[in-house]
């Protein structure tokens, strides 16, 4: 990690900013330049996200470099960034445990959302090797913290009663039949052949 390029002194306020995105106008939805618009937003918070990280290093204590930055200090930063979150997240013993809409307010605490932590660790581990650093010593895809966001992801989900589970996208019937196994077509009887009729026969 040699050539792992520190962190600028630019002075970053935490906590970590959210990602904010505006309408599209009719133009802009309609113009090429839409999708270079958006790359723009994701390389900002990406680089901001990057800076944040960055002055939580330096006001470790004792102060942190990015080369001695471990998954474990990952781990630390994302719970840091609990206090700042924005999302109810019922305790077992809360009545509203497990469920997705509480028609009432209740104490649980705030936590950063499973969603924006994994989103942040993905901005991070891209920004990580885009500074130099090399993928086996990403701390951000140490498996700690892929063991913590799932953690985080299933907690999460059985206390406010949401699924993040991915929906599996249903085949067409037409390719499942394309898709055959060449197995089964090889175990398929073979057609027989058309019965031929001797035209010399209808002479006679």
């Amino acid at each position: 990690m040699d050539s792992l390029q520190e962190f600028d002194s630019t002075s970053i306020t935490l906590p970590l900013t959210s990602t904010t995105t505006t309408a599209p106008t009719a133009s802009s939805s309609s113009s090429p330049t839409s999708s270079t618009s958006t790359l723009s937003r994701y390389e900002n918070q990406k680089r901001r996200d990057w800076n944040t990280f960055g002055q939580y290093l330096r006001n470790h204590r004792p102060p942190l470099s990015l080369s001695r930055c471990s998954g474990a200090h990952v781990l630390e930063f994302l719970r840091y960034l609990d206090q700042f979150g924005k999302t109810k997240v019922h305790i077992q013993l809360c009545p509203f445990f497990g469920h997705p809409n509480p028609p009432a307010p209740c104490p649980c605490p705030l936590r950063q959302a499973w969603g924006s932590l994994d989103a942040l660790i993905g901005r991070l581990r891209a920004a990580f090797e885009e500074h130099g650093g090399k993928p086996e010593n990403n701390p951000f895809g140490a498996r700690a913290v892929r063991l913590y966001l799932r953690e985080v992801r299933d907690s999460q989900s059985k206390a406010r009663g949401i699924s993040y589970e991915k929906k599996k996208r249903k085949r067409p019937p037409q390719q499942q039949q394309q898709q055959q196994s060449p197995a089964l077509l090889m175990a398929l009887p073979p057609a027989p052949a058309p019965a031929t009729t001797n035209t010399s026969d209808d002479h006679e």
